[in-house]
């Protein structure tokens, strides 16, 4: 018995160690739906280069990472917006110092349906769409349907950077919130195939997930402003109103295998990779 116990504690030993050694070439990076797709492109190439690590990533919204990384269950936490201070003060509870590093740009594009004969809006209309201040296409020119207002949920970064910009137009003591039909949806992807196939739907997300399936809808600061498109050139100009820093945080300044991935994203070629998936980079 004794020896059958011995065997079984070599092997649990054994096993503990290889995952120890496994882990030391390992990554978890977790958070922004916004950046899983940018986030997964910037991974694959980086193994491509370096077989011998492994980083894995998964969404969930940047609050999620955010509470990942102070439980530390991830060594980075992607973002699409600025740590709260409620946050930074849990973390330093528990012992973890977010460190924030700026890796691009986004534009976040409000999409109809293609079939939708709306396709210009000022940032007050857009606020009133939301808030439920106005709530038929007829209002705005278009047909006499009722509107179908789509919002990721309330953990998602893009959620709270849409509230805070648009409709409380910036202002600290803004307390406008979304009308309480708006559907929140748990990914930008199920925003843009709900957009697609329903024809009195508008919703929200980061411009990398804009296809000919959606029409992205010109945006103007106000009545006498221009019109302009989610484009990167519109972004990185200054010139589109709804647009964003994306970050991403680790536990105090990177080190290690986290450096040399946080190194390869701010590299010439990472940063190529922001651009091909329809981000803008902070490097051109």
């Amino acid at each position: 018995m004794f020896k059958k116990w011995l065997v079984v504690l070599i092997a649990v030993t054994f096993a503990a160690s290889a995952f120890a050694a496994k882990d030391k070439n390992s990554i978890q990076v977790k958070g922004s739906d916004t950046m899983v797709n940018l986030s997964q492109a910037w991974t694959e190439k980086y193994m491509e280069e370096n077989p011998g690590d492994f980083v894995a990533v998964t969404g969930g919204g940047s609050g999620t990472g955010f509470s990942s990384l102070i439980s530390g269950a991830c060594d980075i936490a992607n973002s699409s917006r600025n740590i709260k201070d409620k946050e930074i003060a849990l973390a330093r509870g528990k012992g973890i110092n977010p460190y924030e590093i700026k890796v691009g740009l986004d534009g976040l594009g409000v999409v109809v349906n293609t079939k939708n004969s709306v396709g210009k809006l000022t940032m007050q209309q857009l606020a009133d769409i939301f808030t439920g201040k106005i709530s038929n296409w007829k209002e705005l020119g278009g047909k006499d349907e009722r509107i179908v207002l789509l919002s990721r949920e309330v953990n998602s970064g893009t959620h709270v950077y849409f509230k805070e910009h648009v409709l409380r137009k910036g202002s600290p003591d803004g307390k406008e919130e979304f009308a309480q039909n708006a559907l929140l949806l748990p990914s930008s992807q199920a925003i843009a195939d709900e957009a697609a196939g329903n024809p009195a739907a508008i919703g929200y997300y980061g411009m990398g997930y804009i296809s000919p399936k959606q029409k992205p809808v010109a945006i103007a600061r106000d009545e006498k402003s221009e019109y302009v498109e989610p484009t990167i050139d519109n972004v990185l100009s200054g010139k589109y109103p709804i647009s964003r820093p994306l970050f991403i945080y680790t536990n105090g300044e990177p080190k290690g295998l986290v450096k040399k991935f946080v190194d390869f994203i701010l590299s010439k070629e990472g940063q190529e990779i922001v651009l091909k998936t329809d981000f803008v980079p902070i490097k051109r």
